[in-house]
């Protein structure tokens, strides 16, 4: 059965301290959910905004109630402590949401290894990770999801032509989904994948040469997207790709102006997608 809002329920996000991550976490609060913002950045980035600290506070200044927790999801131990805070401060988990991803766009022969390892390990075992210590906690829960950042999967060359390393971690968070969704269907655990239509602006942004912000969209379409899926009803909406403006639409939300960082430029599709 589809809910109308996520007041009372908790929430596990990755890599919430800024960006699409945050965003998300404040749409949720504003419906009053608890959330978990488990990221690395306890003290301030010399170059990106926001902590896990700053971003529990927006989380409370909209109506949710925060829990700021220092993990890498890489690592077993802290993940694993980090779930079981979380679920002792609220009492349980409903949802996962699987944001944290480093990229790095280059080919092979500019990719070290420890960028590879990086990559992988927060990407795909990150998203193994903690989906696998999660799970315990969300089965049995009412209408329990987990949203991954991840494209719509596709072996056309162009989009490993330049950054294969990145391309094949992306890859393997979607397949992870699609195969935890089969397997945890009779459990009624929803497991489904959303990716932005067009590029976001956020401050990891700034680190990609070549990208005019003005072209972009705001997270906030994102972060309306990702509400709406953790509305539906996980016993029947799960094994999905989901492109945030088709699930907009859906939900009747036809005017997407209002999400452009600059109505008066034309956007940029983003990677992985026509």
């Amino acid at each position: 059965m589809e809910q109308r809002s996520l007041r009372g329920r908790t929430l596990f996000i990755t890599g919430g301290s800024r960006g699409i991550g945050l965003a998300i976490a404040l749409r949720a609060a504003k419906d009053g959910a608890n959330i978990a913002i488990a990221a690395k950045t306890a003290s301030p980035h010399p170059r990106l905004p926001g902590t896990i600290y700053t971003a529990a506070k927006e989380i409370e200044s909209a109506g949710g109630n925060a829990l700021a927790l220092q993990v890498d999801v890489r690592s077993e131990e802290q993940v694993a402590e980090a779930v079981a805070e979380c679920v002792s401060q609220f009492g349980g988990l409903d949802i996962l949401v699987n944001n944290a991803s480093a990229i790095q766009l280059t080919r092979a022969d500019a990719t070290e290894l420890k960028g590879f390892d990086l990559m992988q390990g927060i990407n795909a075992r990150g998203t193994f990770l903690c989906a696998k210590l999660c799970l315990p906690h969300l089965i049995g829960r009412e209408n329990p999801h987990v949203l991954t950042m991840a494209p719509p999967i596709s072996i056309d060359p162009r989009w490993f032509a330049q950054h294969t390393a990145y391309t094949v971690s992306k890859f393997a968070m979607g397949l992870l989904t699609f195969g935890l969704a089969a397997e945890w269907r009779a459990e009624r655990v929803a497991f489904n994948c959303l990716w932005p239509k067009t590029v976001i602006q956020t401050a990891a942004l700034a680190l990609l040469p070549g990208i005019d912000p003005r072209r972009c969209r705001k997270p906030e379409i994102v972060a309306d997207a990702a509400h709406a899926i953790l509305l539906k009803d996980a016993a029947i909406f799960t094994g999905r790709f989901c492109i945030d403006e088709d699930i907009l639409r859906e939900a009747g939300i036809t005017d997407l102006r209002p999400y452009a960082v600059d109505p008066g430029h034309p956007l940029i599709a983003d990677l992985f997608l026509e």
